[in-house]
C-alpha cells in the first residue's frame, strides 16, 4: 500500500485510515469496490471505472457523496502524491453503521494506491489452467466486496495448479471469480451474456472484436473450444489452455488470442483519460 490514501473526506497517511468495527461492510460484508490501474501515471479507462462505481453505489442503495468529477480529481491527486507511475487504485464504499446493524446506511469512501504485479510472461506465452466450480455469483453485475466463496475456494485451485476458477451453473458458463471469459471456435469469438460483471477490459475487447457473439455458452462448448482467454484489470488478456484436466484445443495459445493481446497493447498506448 502506498503512503497516501483518501479516507472519508480527505487525503491522509494510509496507515491511519480507520473503519468503524460495526460498519456493515465489516459485519455483513456489504459494500462496493472497484479497482483499476495506472500506466505511465495515466489511470487507464478511468471514466468507465468511475461510471461503474457510481452505478454500483446506486444499485446497492449506498450514498456516494462525491461527483464523478470530484472523484477524478481526488484520484489524480493521489497518483501524483504517491508517484504512482504503474500501479493499482482501489476504491471502496462501505455499507455504513446502521441502527439495526443490517440495512444500508451512510457509508464511508476510501481510495488506496497499491503495487500491482501482472502474471509472469510464461503464463501469457503458455496459457494457464482454470478449475471448474458449480456456482453463480449473486448480483453479479455489481462489484460488491463479498468474495467469501472464491476466497474460501482459492486454496483448492492453488493446490490443483490452477490460476483461478470458471463458474458454471445448470450447465451454463458465467465468469471466473475476478475475470470475464471468452472462447473461440472455428474462428468465431463468443462471451457469456448472463450472471456476469460487465468488465471494463471485457468492454475493450468487444471494441477490438466487434464481431464477438454475446450469448449463452454451455460448459460443454467451453471444453470444446479452440481457444479460451480471460480478461480483467489485473490480467489484461490471459490465455487459458486447460480446464480441470482437459486440454483446450491443441493446448497452445491460439492465434486469435495472440492478436487480441497485441491489439490491446496498442490500444493502451493510445489511451488518454
Amino acid at each position: 500500500m502506498k503512503p497516501f490514501c483518501f479516507a472519508k473526506n480527505e487525503i491522509i497517511d494510509s496507515k491511519t485510515a480507520q473503519i468503524h468495527p460495526m460498519d456493515i461492510g465489516l459485519i455483513r460484508g456489504y459494500g462496493i469496490f472497484d479497482f483499476f490501474r495506472t500506466s505511465n501515471y495515466i489511470p487507464m479507462f478511468l471514466s468507465d471505472y468511475l461510471d461503474r462505481f457510481i452505478r454500483s453505489a446506486e444499485k446497492t442503495h449506498l450514498k456516494l457523496k462525491f461527483t464523478k468529477s470530484e472523484l477524478k480529481d481526488i484520484i489524480l491527486e493521489l497518483v501524483q502524491k504517491n508517484d504512482l507511475r504503474d500501479g493499482g487504485i482501489r476504491m471502496l464504499l462501505t455499507g455504513g453503521v446502521s441502527e439495526n446493524h443490517f440495512s444500508p446506511a451512510e457509508g464511508e469512501l476510501f481510495i488506496f494506491c497499491e503495487e500491482l504485479l501482472f502474471p509472469g510472461k510464461e503464463k501469457y506465452e503458455n496459457g494457464v489452467k482454470l478449475l471448474s466450480a458449480e456456482h453463480v455469483r449473486m448480483i453479479a453485475d455489481i462489484k460488491t466486496t463479498n468474495y467469501a466463496y472464491p476466497v474460501w475456494l482459492s486454496p483448492s485451485w492453488k493446490d490443483a495448479g490452477a490460476e483461478d476458477v470458471i463458474y458454471h451453473f445448470n450447465g451454463v458458463v458465467s465468469e471466473s471469480s475476478r475475470s470475464n471469459i471468452f472462447m473461440v471456435k472455428n474462428g468465431e469469438i463468443s462471451t457469456p451474456n448472463n450472471h456476469i460483471l460487465h468488465g471494463i477490459t471485457r468492454k475493450r475487447v468487444l471494441e477490438l472484436a466487434p464481431e464477438c457473439k454475446i450469448r449463452s455458452i454451455s460448459f460443454e462448448e467451453l471444453l470444446d473450444a479452440d481457444e479460451l482467454f480471460i480478461t480483467s484489470t489485473t490480467k489484461k488478456i490471459l490465455p487459458i489452455t486447460t480446464i480441470d484436466d482437459q486440454k483446450i484445443g491443441d493446448g497452445k495459445v491460439g492465434e486469435i488470442t495472440k492478436k487480441l493481446i497485441a491489439d490491446f497493447v496498442e490500444m493502451e498506448k493510445n489511451h488518454t483519460y
